[in-house]
């Protein structure tokens, strides 16, 4: 694919940028550079290699769901710097 000054300047627009000639043909470079990576890329055969979904054969690898305790709210509250008996104590962070 050739990369043009107008094609260049159409990007800049939709990107709603500006460009000076010195940038435009260090843009048109870097883009040349980029689409002959992707060009090559087409080069590889993928016809014996099937789409994935996952990178690896795993389904699901989440456990499973299980019902169990907690601990208790003095337990929770034991380590607390501040705490009123039920709940912890913070700093007031919002001022009116």
């Amino acid at each position: 694919m050739q990369i043009t000054d107008e094609m260049i300047d159409k990007l800049a627009h939709l990107a709603k940028l500006q460009f000076n000639d010195m940038e435009k043909s260090a843009i048109k470079g870097d883009l040349e550079k980029m689409i002959g990576f992707v060009e090559k890329l087409n080069e590889l055969d993928l016809d014996a290699v099937e789409p994935l979904m996952h990178m690896s054969e795993s389904v699901n690898v989440l456990r499973d769901d299980v019902v169990q305790g907690s601990i208790s709210r003095e337990k929770a509250l034991q380590n607390a710097p501040d705490t009123d008996g039920q709940y912890f104590r913070v700093p007031k962070v919002i001022r009116k």
